[in-house]
């Protein structure tokens, strides 16, 4: 019988216990399962059934389905869930398609309010002339209970809103409703939506002209565009305000620094939704965008890392029980060096630690490791293709220095390129090893390189490319490679259309050379520890 771990804040709030059920609080699964207990407590293959009170974006409830999923645990909700729910405009783009299916099944009846709320227990209605909007809602938003409310406007019948209420909050009465229907999903397969068959050669690729430390300069962003045109692809710059275009594109290409609560992320979801090919996935950008996730990811798998402690407040002592200073301590989902705090002593500690937990209800303490360089490794469809030494910024631990304590001016180490055939073989298949863990997308994997051995620092889902860096040595092919992959990203999933709706072939690259002088190097995408 496949065994259901219930993830709660305090186990009294759970109520319905069986012989495969195991309940544990969010605290004790966060903090039992990390490094070398994982697994112990209970099997890897468990379902993970998250019924935390609070699943705001970096709280217990949202690492508990964090972790889960880094520990390769099928586990409701998702963080994909989470986010949609927790930030209402990444849900905006399946409400049409809902009010539809309402308006289409539901009229209502005269002594119906204007407005009420439907609930629904893993997809289960509480009214019954609504349960084919119902099984729909569940689809794109599997969560044990969503509260759904519903008003008669001038349009007639449409959502106002979806959320997810905890176990706690019940609706009077409710309670057998919610064990029936705990008691049927734990005995049914757990499955995952379709995706969508796109069409072919047209890619967008995102950008932001006025950021400031973009993944690619102005010039590889050129060079991408030729070296679609000599392969038969049209690759178009897109921006935030395009949104609405992205279905008209076969293919999506993020050269702009990704986040969860923005734009980017939501360009991802939307091109999965549309079933194109998008680099990167937004499983890729959550995975890599929360460094807990990673530690426990590389962890659980047996990558080495430098030794690390997932932390809330009272674990403070752990630092210098285990580490001594200096200690490096990271906010979960930091980026560019930003979050990333070198410490020296208790005092600086406290003082730190006091801000990232305003922040969040965890944070990493990670041990220094002091290099000249950090390696990093292009890797993409799980191959690595360029490998850079990115050097320390001078009088600086990290890669970038920022001056003036903000983000706008900073200073950078400089940076040297290898052959992937000249760079170490142990680092190579430690970042391949790594970035497979993510998907086949394209990522960077930083590595510290030591007597001891080589650790993985950090994986980006949207790694530098800049001409006059990462293609020093491939020049113009690296572009062409790149573009290649979307080819074949593309031809793999039109190859399930009928014959008659696939469109002709690309044609074949025109043979060039790679003789562009490359420019001085702008930045490099790394959080350096």
């Amino acid at each position: 019988m496949t065994q259901h771990v219930i993830v709660v804040d305090r186990e009294e709030d759970f109520k319905w216990p069986g012989p495969n059920r195991q309940v544990l609080t969010a605290k004790d699964f966060v903090a039992k399962e990390f490094g070398k207990d994982a697994g112990k407590k209970y099997p890897s293959s468990a379902r993970v059934i998250n019924l935390c009170r609070d699943y705001s974006y970096l709280s217990l409830g949202y690492y508990s389905s964090l972790l889960a999923e880094a520990r390769g645990q099928k586990v409701i909700p998702s963080v994909e869930v989470l986010l949609d729910l927790n930030w209402k405009r990444l849900y905006q783009t399946e409400l049409p398609e809902l009010n539809d299916l309402l308006r289409k099944t539901f009229s209502g009846a005269d002594d119906d309010p204007v407005g009420f709320t439907l609930h629904l227990f893993f997809g289960a209605s509480d009214d019954v002339r609504l349960r084919e909007l119902s099984r729909r809602v569940f689809d794109l938003f599997r969560a044990p209970i969503l509260a759904v409310d519903l008003r008669n406007g001038k349009e007639g019948w449409e959502i106002m809103s979806i959320r997810p209420i905890s176990i706690n909050d019940l609706p009077a009465g409710q309670e057998d409703a919610f064990a029936v229907a705990l008691d049927r999903y734990t005995r049914s397969a757990w499955r995952a939506a379709k995706p969508d068959v796109p069409a072919v050669y047209s890619i967008a690729i995102l950008h932001n002209p006025q950021e400031r430390l973009p993944p690619s300069n102005e010039r590889a962003l050129k060079k991408f565009i030729r070296a679609g045109e000599q392969m038969g692809v049209e690759m178009e710059l897109i921006t935030r305000k395009d949104y609405s275009r992205l279905p008209e594109y076969d293919a999506l290409f993020i050269r702009e620094t990704t986040d969860l609560d923005d734009h980017t992320y939501r360009f991802a979801r939307k091109a999965e939704d549309e079933g194109m090919p998008v680099i990167d996935s937004p499983q890729a950008i959550l995975k890599c965008t929360n460094k807990i996730y990673l530690a426990e990811l590389l962890t659980a798998n047996g990558v080495p890392t430098p030794r690390t402690l997932t932390l809330d407040r009272r674990q403070l002592d752990r630092v210098e029980a285990e580490f001594g200073y200096p200690v490096v301590i990271k906010i979960p989902d930091g980026s560019f060096s930003r979050g990333v705090h070198k410490v020296q002593n208790r005092e600086e500690l406290n003082e730190l630690a006091d801000k990232l937990f305003e922040e969040s209800d965890l944070i990493l303490a990670q041990e220094f490791m002091q290099t000249e360089y950090d390696w990093r490794v292009g890797v993409l469809n799980n191959k690595p293709i360029f490998v850079c030494q990115y050097f320390m910024a001078k009088g600086h631990w990290q890669v970038l220095k920022y001056h003036n304590g903000g983000h706008v001016d900073f200073s950078e180490g400089d940076d040297r390129s290898f052959a992937v055939e000249d760079a170490p073989r142990e680092v190579i298949d430690i970042a391949t090893r790594a970035a497979s863990l993510i998907g086949d997308g394209l990522h960077g994997v930083d590595i510290k390189q030591t007597p001891n051995g080589v650790y993985v620092i950090e994986i980006n889902d949207n790694p530098n490319i800049d001409a006059g860096v990462e293609d020093a040595v491939l020049k113009d092919d690296l572009y062409r490679l790149i573009v290649r992959d979307f080819i074949r990203r593309i031809e793999k999933r039109t190859a399930t259309l009928p014959a008659a709706a696939r469109p002709a072939a690309a044609p074949a690259p025109a043979a060039t050379g790679s003789s562009d002088e490359p420019e001085a190097p702008a930045h490099r995408n790394s959080a350096a520890s």
